[in-house]
């Protein structure tokens, strides 16, 4: 028994890693979550059981110890079992919470990265996060922490970073509460850059861009919706 978490990169199928389709193909069961490329599951072998475990607002969501206990019960039924998530496994995709889970039960895993949508979808939108002269540093941080943390146990304190590029993940619903916090940072003003990026690698991609004045507005105009990056800094415009 032996359970693989594989990154599957930030959306389009060819972004995975051979490693990690070969994963797929050998898999019994399949834990996959919403935003992988659905187009991967093709890989799946004649009688795989595919389980779908994602998240997203307004929809039923499993708790992570339910998704916890199915890669456990799986691989205690002696299968390979393959946990498929967008990204990578260890970038915001709670992966060391299920290792950790495995490690408890005595169950074998293994760890196939992936392309974390961090990097790669700024990128594939003409965005680099880093840029000489412009960005000799990046931070990536969650705009979704734990629900049960009050705002003194916040670990993600925008007021207060000093990298030149912030990349926000799952921020989109909660933008404006970000963007009173970038303005008190002493780094950024009103005229700082920011970039909306909405479903990056695939085929509906869109962006929307602006500054810490108006991007809230604008995101209500172009009606931004989740999922997202919001990508903030000098080097939204540097090319």
């Amino acid at each position: 028994m032996k359970v693989i978490l594989v990154g599957a990169g930030p959306g389009d199928e060819g972004l995975i890693t051979l490693k990690g389709v070969e994963a797929i193909k050998n898999a019994d069961v399949i834990v996959y979550d919403d935003l992988i490329g659905e187009k991967l599951l093709k890989y799946a072998k004649t009688g795989s059981e595919l389980i779908y475990v994602g998240k997203r607002k307004g929809k039923h969501s499993y708790k992570q110890e339910e998704i916890n206990e199915i890669l456990i019960d799986k691989a205690k039924e002696n299968k390979n079992v393959v946990r498929l998530k967008g990204g990578d496994s260890f970038v915001f995709g709670r992966g060391g919470e299920e290792v950790l889970a495995l490690k408890k039960e005595g169950i074998e895993y293994e760890m196939i990265p992936g392309i974390t949508s961090s990097i790669s979808v700024p990128e594939i939108f003409g965005i680099p996060v880093t840029h000489r002269k412009v960005a000799t540093s990046f931070t990536v941080v969650t705009g979704h922490e734990a629900g049960d943390k009050t705002e003194k146990e916040m670990q993600v304190k925008l007021s207060e970073l000093n990298a030149d590029t912030i990349v926000i993940l799952m921020g989109i619903t909660t933008l404006e509460k970000h963007v009173k916090e970038l303005l008190k940072n002493p780094k950024r003003n009103e005229n700082t850059p920011v970039a909306i990026l909405m479903d990056g690698t695939r085929e509906n991609q869109r962006m929307v861009k602006g500054n810490l004045s108006n991007i809230v507005e604008k995101a209500k105009l172009e009606n931004v919706c989740p999922p997202g990056i919001i990508i903030v800094g000098n080097v939204v415009d540097v090319l």
